[in-house]
Parts: structure tokens; C-alpha cells; sequence
């Protein structure tokens, strides 16, 4: 089993995507985009390699405007050598990537246009997946598109559309259920009919259900026999609802009970599970923290490493029974720390605790730090307990002090992140 996450890296120095505006999409910049966004894919996979995450979605925008006329290059030429390395080192670490075009990729559109531009959308998501030589059990998700008053016409027309995909698209397509207009029955029924593989997705599921009422585990065992051995594993995503949001919107974070709930009534460990978590990285860890057998104290430790500055900040009580927690070395209570960081994450920061945060992480820079930097740091602490700045502007300084002085245990925090 795999657990991964879609897109995004939090956290980790070096991992920010960039895009420009249509009307500056010069070549010049399209390059210099391209490149960056190469490096920052590398960097995600290196960060994901070494934290055993090998479940991960490419962000749709890796390259900008890649299906749009304004960027008429070759690029997969151009950066051959780039992608053809990063793709090694996808295929030999076993790393499983896929795509998920966005919502104006709707390959049942009444406008003949849209549908166009959507196979134009899924041509640029097959070129990149053939440009990193990954086979194909790495997939493109799309979802079967509107009803328009109709939905048997809506299902009608997607075969038709999907009928005319070159066989490269088709190689990799893999369809799913929404929270809106179409149900896991309806995707299943189309899935069986065009022998298309399908994604149960758990929470859309939950907000958009079929007539027929049955079980989590029903649908997964039903979507796994439209999975073929060239596809790979089968593969699902997992959501849950945020409480503070309308239905169907994804939480900050995952709830390991919940989470662990779900797991113990799968019956095939041989499943892939993406999540869709506005928090990423930090909760596929998690997830893979509590489901693996290689049971290390270290392991929770360098969680540990990472998570302790924003502990401290909102709950110095839990701070203290998370380093007792890991006292004992022989133990592996992964659960149990998770609990005591989901509860310390849930409460409110307070203008004492932040500030002696602040200044025990300025300690690290306290030898080297210039008098104008102290100086600038102080005032900056004293316009924050007046109430003049955020804390989100001293963390920027600290993080801006931790890049300079090259301080790589602070870089990994996830302090800066917690605002």
C-alpha cells in the first residue's frame, strides 16, 4: 500500500511552483518558468523519497499554460534531459505519480470548443507523463464532466468523446466519482461499459451517494475489477469533511482516528490511497506513521524535530507530555503522539507563548546575527505584543534569518507554516 498527497509540498525550502499572467507568457519567461518549476518537482520527489512517500500527484501547472496556444514550444524537447532525469528517479524509487486535470477539463461539454480544448488539456497531461518515461500505471484522473439537465446525454456524450482519445490518452485515463453530478454507480457504469479503470473517492462519495445504499468497502471492491494489471494498483482517494465549510470540502487536515477507523475495515492492503488534505505532506506522513511495520521511535522523533516549535507556541502542557510520550525508546506510540499534536494544533496561540517561541528560536542565531538583525528583531517583537504587526511577519523575519545562517534544523520546522 501507498499513501501520498496531490500537488503541493508544505514546509519544505524550495518547493514553490510559479506561473506568470497570460499577457507576460513571453517564450523568455515560459523557459524560465519551465526550468523552475523543473527544479521544484525534483526537490518534491527527493523530499518525498526520503520521507518514504511514494504516492504523488504532479501538479496540472508543473508547465505554464501547457495547453494553451501561447506556449507553442517544444518544451518537453527543450528540458529532455531534465524530465528523463527526474523520471528516473521516479521509476527506480517505485514512486507512483499521476495528474489531475482541473475543472474546465470537461470532456462531455455541449460546446464543441471546450471539448477541444479539453482533449488539447489531456494531450499536455499524456505529453508530460511520456516525457518522464513512466509507464502506465501512472495516471490521469478527470472527472466525467456536467449533467447540462440531462445526465444520460451527459454519460453518452463522454463515450463518444472518449472513444475518439488518442490510445496514448486512453492508456492513461482513469475516471471518478464527484460530489455533484456524478455518483460511484453512474462512473462504474461508464468505467465497465468503455473498460476504463475507476477512483472511488470516499468523501464525494459521502456527498453525493448512490440509490443503492452499501458500503465503503462494496465500492472499492467494485471499482477494483476495472483495474487491469497494466494499470497498476488500484487506487482511491481519501477526504474528510472540514467542519467549517460547506459539504464536500476538504479538511485542514487528517484526524488519525478517522483515518485509522477507515483503514482497519479495508480488506486488500494491495491499494494505493491518495489523499486530498489542504495540509499535504504533513498528513500523508502522518497516515504512513501509524499504518507501517517498520515500527522506529526515530521516525517519531524527526516528526518530533518538526512539529515542536508550533507545539509549543499554542500548548506548552502538550509539549511536555509529548517529549515524555517519547521517552521510552522501545516504544512506538504513533497514534497516541498524533493525538497529542491534533489537540495541541486545535488551540489558540497567545501573545506570551509566541513570543517566547520566537526568542528561543532567535537563540540559534544569536552568535551570528548582525546588531542591525537584532536590533530590526526586537523592535519587530515589540510591534507584535502592541499589536502593530502580525506574527506571521516575525515568523517571515526568522525564516529569512534561518535561510541566511543556513540553520537546516529550522528549515525543516513547521513552525513558519502554522500561522
Amino acid at each position: 500500500m501507498k499513501i501520498g498527497y496531490a500537488c503541493l509540498t508544505v514546509g519544505v525550502p524550495n518547493t514553490d511552483l510559479k506561473t506568470c499572467l497570460l499577457k507576460n507568457a513571453s517564450d523568455e519567461k515560459l523557459i524560465e518558468l519551465i526550468e523552475h518549476n523543473l527544479n521544484v518537482l525534483e526537490n518534491m520527489i527527493d523530499y518525498n523519497l526520503k520521507n518514504d512517500i511514494n504516492l504523488f500527484r504532479i501538479s496540472s501547472s508543473l508547465i505554464p499554460f501547457g495547453s494553451s496556444p501561447v506556449n507553442h514550444f517544444n518544451w518537453w524537447e527543450l528540458f529532455d534531459k531534465k524530465l528523463a532525469h527526474i523520471g528516473k528517479k521516479i521509476r527506480q524509487s517505485g514512486m507512483r505519480v499521476s495528474l489531475h486535470p482541473g475543472q474546465y477539463t470537461v470532456l462531455n461539454a455541449i460546446d464543441d470548443d471546450i471539448v477541444k480544448r479539453a482533449i488539447e488539456d489531456l494531450n499536455y497531461h499524456t505529453c508530460l507523463l511520456d516525457s518522464l518515461g513512466v509507464g502506465t500505471e501512472h495516471k490521469i484522473v478527470l472527472h466525467i464532466g456536467g449533467v447540462y439537465n440531462n445526465k444520460n446525454k451527459g454519460k453518452q456524450r463522454f463515450i463518444k468523446n472518449y472513444q475518439g482519445l488518442d490510445k496514448r490518452i486512453k492508456n492513461r485515463l482513469v475516471i471518478e466519482n464527484d460530489g455533484k453530478c456524478y455518483t460511484i454507480c453512474d462512473v462504474l457504469e461508464i468505467g465497465n461499459y468503455l473498460d476504463i479503470p475507476v477512483i472511488f473517492d470516499v468523501l464525494h462519495h459521502k456527498v453525493n451517494p448512490c440509490k443503492e445504499e452499501k458500503t465503503d468497502a462494496f465500492w472499492i471492491k467494485e471499482s477494483k475489477k476495472t483495474w487491469k494489471k497494466k494499470d497498476g494498483n488500484q487506487k482511491i482517494h481519501y477526504s474528510q469533511q472540514n467542519p467549517e465549510k460547506k459539504q464536500g470540502s476538504h479538511s485542514k487536515n487528517i484526524r488519525i482516528d478517522e483515518f485509522m477507523a477507515f483503514y482497519d475495515r479495508l480488506d486488500d492492503d494491495n491499494l494505493d490511497i491518495m489523499l486530498e488534505v489542504k495540509d499535504k505532506n504533513l498528513s500523508a506522513i502522518k497516515c504512513i506513521n501509524c499504518t507501517s511495520e517498520d515500527r522506529k521511535i526515530n521516525v517519531l522523533e524527526r516528526e518530533w524535530s518538526r512539529y515542536k516549535y508550533a507545539i509549543l507556541e499554542r500548548s506548552p502542557l502538550d509539549y511536555l507530555e509529548i517529549r515524555k510520550l517519547l521517552h521510552n525508546k522501545n516504544n512506538y506510540p504513533a497514534i497516541e503522539f498524533y493525538h497529542l499534536i491534533e489537540n495541541a494544533l486545535q488551540k489558540e496561540t497567545t501573545i506570551g507563548n509566541s513570543i517566547n517561541v520566537a526568542q528561543h528560536i532567535w537563540g540559534y542565531f544569536r552568535s551570528n546575527a548582525l546588531p542591525s538583525e537584532k536590533k530590526y528583531f526586537l523592535k519587530l517583537l515589540d510591534r507584535y505584543e502592541k499589536g502593530e504587526v502580525s506574527i506571521k511577519k516575525v515568523k517571515k523575519n526568522l525564516w529569512k534569518m534561518a535561510v541566511k545562517y543556513e540553520q537546516a534544523y529550522l528549515l525543516e520546522s513547521y513552525y513558519y507554516e502554522m500561522v
